[in-house]
């Protein structure tokens, strides 16, 4: 018995010298990834201020931002840093977008703010089934400047230290009148290329069977950082999914939580 007690002890000892050595290396690795990352930010910096001095007042964490989207290329993020300061600068030339230009969109009443996320993360929704293909000339710039406002509404929510946010995508009715294939491929290219690694998950719900037609449209577009954080989730596991990712207490009214729905203009 007391053998047994024993060869107990001995075998446990073992398994917490073993999680130790394991926690241990992820920790050394983490570290050793922190070292690499701020390294390259630190080229990534030099490279862009010889270019254009006004990066000198870009923040650490937006630079990171831009060499995760590249795979800490410093050349390829430099890249397409400088393209999304070209871009910023001529489409949004004031630095922010006003109400007044987008009102189209914002009529439609398709995108609100929530709560937060068990990671922290501002939570989003905007309802597809609510968007139409603006007819106007320029319609899909305009578009394009409601997702710039709202996206740029969505990172001024995320707290200290946050840095991505949490999508809920909802289908319910969509049907080909809301089919817009070159506004999708839009807000894509927004967040691939002007928004990138803000995205932190997006979750696809009430999805008709319709919809995969124009999805398998799209999806070549997307890139695979970006596919990655995309789920479906199926309606009989809706809630439970939800319930994954966020507290009932987060959770927005209409799907059983206790969250009120913000219009993003006023959010």
């Amino acid at each position: 018995m007391h053998q047994e007690i024993k060869d107990d002890a001995i075998i446990a000892e073992g398994i917490l010298h073993s999680e130790n050595r394991i926690n241990n290396s992820n920790e050394s690795k983490n570290n050793n990834n922190n070292t690499v990352e701020q390294h390259k930010v630190s080229l990534l910096r030099a490279f862009l201020e010889c270019r254009d001095p006004s990066t000198k007042e870009v923040d650490d964490l937006m630079l990171r931002r831009f060499l995760r989207a590249r795979d800490l290329d410093v050349e390829k993020a430099g890249g397409l840093f400088l393209k999304y300061l070209k871009w910023r600068r001529t489409f949004v030339p004031n630095g922010s977008i006003s109400a007044d230009e987008i009102q189209y969109d914002l009529g439609h009443k398709k995108m609100f703010l929530s709560g937060f996320d068990k990671q922290g993360r501002p939570i989003n929704v905007v309802f597809g089934g609510r968007h139409f293909q603006n007819p106007k000339p320029g319609g899909l710039d305009e578009f394009k400047r409601f997702c710039v406002f709202s996206l740029d509404k969505i990172c001024s929510r995320m707290p200290a230290g946050q840095e991505t946010y949490l999508g809920i995508a909802d289908l319910q009715g969509w049907g080909y009148s809301n089919s817009d294939v070159r506004a999708y491929i839009g807000v894509l290219s927004l967040l691939q290329e002007s928004y990138p690694e803000r995205l932190g998950k997006m979750l696809i719900v009430h999805a008709p069977r319709i919809f995969m037609a124009v999805w398998k449209l799209v999806y070549p577009f997307i890139d695979d950082k970006t596919k990655h954080k995309i789920v479906f989730v199926e309606n009989r596991h809706f809630k439970s999914t939800l319930l994954e990712h966020v507290d009932e207490s987060q959770l927005p009214e209409i799907y059983g939580g206790k969250m009120p729905l913000v219009p993003i203009e006023d959010a």
